[in-house]
This record gives structure tokens, C-alpha cells and sequence, in this order.
């Protein structure tokens, strides 16, 4: 839609309702027309300027419900332009709030510049954008507000370099609110995981270690019981591990890669751990060991499978589990591969019922405390 059109969209009496309504909500009403049909059009460079110009008019309305019709029509519209919502973001917070959460006008330097001269609860809306780059969540960390930084912390959107986690930590590393907001995140590097886990809450830290890969070594230690914090469930671990490799090659190490360890691991869908522990056990790279535990034949898995060590009782429940893993297909939400694996562990414990009883009421206890989890594999 051009300007043109815009202006024969738009009646004499949407014009005089914008500029001298009988009431504040007559022109907000006016305003959102304007900004509905601006927020279509397709405008040349020249139209752009004209647009300004109604929008300008509307900006400088004495009634915040004009200027907030405005905002909340324009909030997610490229058709806005950039000094606009620069006066926006200036305004009370009921109007700055959408543009600073939802603007795609705004760039970075304008993001920091205003992250420098807004007051928490602005900072707050911008550390809540949908993507941040990593200038501005620098900038957050570096105004000292805790609240904003811990929205910033939560949001996956916000792109936290090395530095950034590091100048997080140094600043609210006795601040609880702000490195729990850190465990909401999908995912973390290892190293801060680490760092997490001695200055979070109890319940963070036990979201902490079920979600997120920790060094194989500290896993291990919180496992035995090493720290003051809640063991951690290797099995669950498994599934997340950055490094399986590493993490496998630790477990033998720690005497902790056991029959038992392993067969849980593939009961809870964790196929990659699985792998990688026939690998290590058996002496044979994982690329070979994927092609053996894969065959479609009944060949392959055996041959591998005897070289492990692992009792000869328990392969017809590897077998029946892989069997299952082929024949499903994984979800990629985190809703539906949790659902996947209790189908999983549900459809092998009936094709095999000589699942020893300590694994079984393992994996039955489970399914009693899942939650939607990311899983390997």
C-alpha cells in the first residue's frame, strides 16, 4: 500500500479525529487507524518521510493513550521509523515498553545508548527482546541492574560470550536471583555449569545438573557424593553431555561405566551414550561401533556387544530396546521426546521381561518424576 492510498484510505474525519478529537480516546482510536494502515504499506523512501511526518503529530500528543495506540500498532512494524521510536522509547513506560521489547528498528548502538539512559524497568523490557546482541547484554551487566541482567540471563535470545559470563559472575556471583535466571537457558557451556553449581539455590542447582552437561569429573564427584549438593543421576548426565566420549572414557576410569549404568542409559532413549560406552569398552572407534549397534541384521550388534564384557544376560534388553529406538521416530520438541522415551522403556521392558528388578524399578521410578528434558541420541 502507498502513501497514496494510505491518504485515500483515510477520511477527513480520521484526519480532524487525529489532530482535534473530541477526546483522548477519539484520537487513540484515530491514531490506531493511521498506524494500521502505515503498518502495510509499502513506502518508497520519499513516503517514508511523509509518514514521519503524521507520526510525529501522533508522538507529540499530550495523552499517553495516544502515544501507547501508537506503540502497541507499531511495536513489531519496520514501517517505523527510527526517530520515532527513539522518542517512544524516551516516553513512560507504558508507552517505551513494546517498542523496547519488540522494535526490529532499533539497532545495537541504539539498544546500548538506551540500556545507558533508561531506568530499570526500560532496561528490563530490552533485556527481554526476542534476540540481543552481545554489545547490549554487555552493556546490561555493565549498568549494575541485577533484575535486568538476571531477564537477560534467562533469555536464549541474548548472546552471552565468554566475557559476558564472565563479567556476570564477577559482578552477581553472591546474587542467587541472577545465577538462577542462568539455569533457565537451553544451553551452557560446560565450564559455567561448573561455576553454577556453588553459587546457585538448591533448586536451581537440582534443574541445574538434571538439564545441562557438567564436566565428567564433577559429575562423577557430586554422583559419589563428594560435594554438599544433591547426587546427581549419571544416567541423566549421559544424556546430556557435551562430550559423550569424554564422558564414557571418565566413567571407566571412576569404575563407574557399569552393566547396570549402561543399560539404564538405553532404557531412558540415551542411544549416543550407549554407543560411545560400546566403543570404549570394546576398543573400537565410534564410527565402527555405531555401524555395529545399527545393523539392521542381527549380526552386527552381537558382534560388538560380546567384545564389551557386558553380562550375556542382559543383551536381549539392548536388543530390544534398539529394536524399539528403530522403529520410532524422534520428536523434536522437548515435550514429545519425553514422551518418547517412555514409550521407549515401556515397549522394550514388555518385549524383554529379564530387565534385572534394581533397573527396572529404576526406569519405573522415573516415570514417575520426568519432566521434559533434552535428551541424546
Amino acid at each position: 500500500m502507498s502513501v497514496v492510498t494510505l491518504r485515500n484510505r483515510l477520511t477527513d474525519t480520521d484526519i480532524r479525529r487525529l489532530v482535534r478529537g473530541r477526546d483522548e480516546e477519539d484520537r487513540a482510536l484515530a491514531a490506531r487507524k493511521v498506524c494500521q494502515l502505515i503498518d502495510t504499506a509499502k513506502l518508497t523512501d520519499v513516503e517514508r518521510q511523509a509518514v514521519g511526518g503524521i507520526l510525529d503529530l501522533i508522538v507529540q500528543d499530550a495523552a499517553e493513550m495516544v502515544r501507547r495506540s501508537m506503540a502497541v500498532t507499531l511495536r513489531q512494524s519496520k514501517n517505523l521509523p527510527r526517530e520515532i521510536a527513539v522518542k517512544l522509547a524516551a516516553d513512560v513506560d507504558s508507552v517505551a515498553t513494546p517498542v523496547l521489547l519488540s522494535s526490529p528498528v532499533f539497532e545495537a548502538g541504539d539498544l546500548e545508548e538506551l540500556v545507558r539512559a533508561s531506568d530499570s524497568s526500560k532496561r528490563c523490557a530490552i533485556a527481554a527482546r526476542e534476540t540481543l546482541p552481545s554489545s547490549v547484554v554487555h552493556e546490561i551487566i555493565d549498568s549494575g541492574d541485577d533484575k535486568a541482567t538476571g531477564i537477560a540471563a534467562s533469555n536464549n535470545g541474548a548472546d552471552f560470550d565468554q566475557t559476558a559470563y564472565e563479567k556476570a559472575f564477577a559482578a552477581f556471583c553472591e546474587n542467587p536471583q541472577v545465577m538462577d535466571s542462568f539455569v533457565a537457558r537451553t544451553h551452557l557451556p560446560v565450564e559455567i555449569t561448573e561455576k553454577l553449581v556453588a553459587h546457585v539455590s538448591q533448586e536451581a542447582a537440582e534443574r541445574l545438573i538434571k538439564n545441562h552437561a557438567l564436566p565428567p569429573q564433577l559429575a562423577i564427584e557430586l554422583a559419589e557424593g563428594a560435594r554438599e549438593l544433591a547426587t546427581i543421576d549419571l544416567v541423566d548426565q549421559a544424556g546430556v553431555a557435551q562430550d559423550p566420549e569424554a564422558f564414557v572414557q571418565h566413567l571407566r576410569m571412576s569404575g563407574r561405566l557399569t552393566p547396570s549404568l549402561i543399560l539404564r542409559a538405553a532404557l531412558r532413549g540415551h542411544i549416543v551414550f550407549l554407543e560411545h560406552a560400546f566403543a570404549e569398552l570394546a576398543g573400537v572407534t565410534h564410527g565402527r561401533a555405531w555401524l555395529l549397534v545399527h545393523d539392521a541384521g542381527p549380526l552386527g550388534l552381537r558382534a560388538v556387544y560380546d567384545r564389551t564384557g557386558m553380562p550375556p544376560r542382559l543383551y536381549p534388553a539392548i536388543r530390544a530396546v534398539l529394536d524399539v529406538y528403530h522403529s520410532m521416530e524422534m520428536p523434536q520438541d522437548e515435550a514429545g521426546r519425553a514422551h518418547f522415551q517412555r514409550i521407549l522403556a515401556e515397549r522394550a521392558i514388555t518385549r524383554f521381561q529379564g530387565i534385572p528388578e534394581d533397573d527396572l524399578d529404576y526406569v519405573m521410578a522415573r516415570f514417575d518424576s520426568d519432566a521434559p528434558m533434552k535428551m541424546a541420541g
